[in-house]
């Protein structure tokens, strides 16, 4: 059996995951949680074969919490359970260190596959987000400029999206204001804008919020 160790905030996904996941004699729940915090100290006392790790989990954002998942255990498996858009946020994770990104839409057989290519040291993206990112989509300009966004450069503009002052920013990520503010000049010339409020509404057209 792949044990799995579910972190999600919402209540009902988890218990639904918790069924479904106890139920297919592949794939068995050690835990879930609702929290970074939560997940951090889970695996202090379990050993999954998995983390099942929700995107918008409260406290630090997944990308931040996926770094720190991979620093104190590098051979840590973590697959991306998410609302978010996939062709935004696949990418960024996979540069973390996440092993694959599933979308919240998914069916149960695609989520099952995904933990099973996981588990055996495999990635796991959709086909469909694997024929995106081979062509150059010409005629969708907010996805091409995201193309050329850091993995960091997408939490800055997400948290920023998000409402985020510059110090609250900096707080989350561990950065300093300067940084943040370093940050927001990068985003704004590669996103070619010259102000916040077309920056946001590049995020808007990324989906980050």
């Amino acid at each position: 059996m792949i044990k799995v160790l579910v972190a999600d905030n919402h209540p009902i996904v988890r218990i639904g995951l918790e069924t479904a996941l106890n139920n297919n004699g592949i794939t068995e729940v050690i835990g879930s949680v609702s929290t970074t915090t939560e997940l951090f100290n889970a695996l202090s006392t379990k050993n999954p074969d998995v983390i099942l790790l929700e995107m918008d989990i409260p406290e630090v954002n997944g990308i931040t919490a996926l770094r720190r998942l991979k620093k104190d255990q590098s051979d840590i498996k973590v697959l991306i359970y998410s609302t978010q858009a996939e062709d935004v946020y696949a990418l960024s994770t996979l540069r973390a260190g996440a092993s694959g990104y599933v979308s919240k839409t998914a069916s149960l057989d695609t989520l099952i596959d995904a933990i099973k290519r996981v588990a055996n040291g495999g990635m796991f993206i959709t086909n469909e987000l694997a024929q995106r990112l081979a062509f150059d989509e010409s005629t969708n300009k907010p996805r091409k400029l995201f193309r050329k966004l850091s993995t960091r450069e997408i939490e800055v503009l997400k948290l920023l999206a998000s409402g985020r002052r510059n110090k609250q920013v900096a707080e989350e990520l561990g950065l300093n204001e300067k940084t943040v503010s370093t940050y927001k000049a990068r985003l704004m010339k590669k996103l070619n804008v010259d102000n916040m409020v077309d920056m946001l509404q590049q995020a808007k057209a990324l989906e980050l919020y």
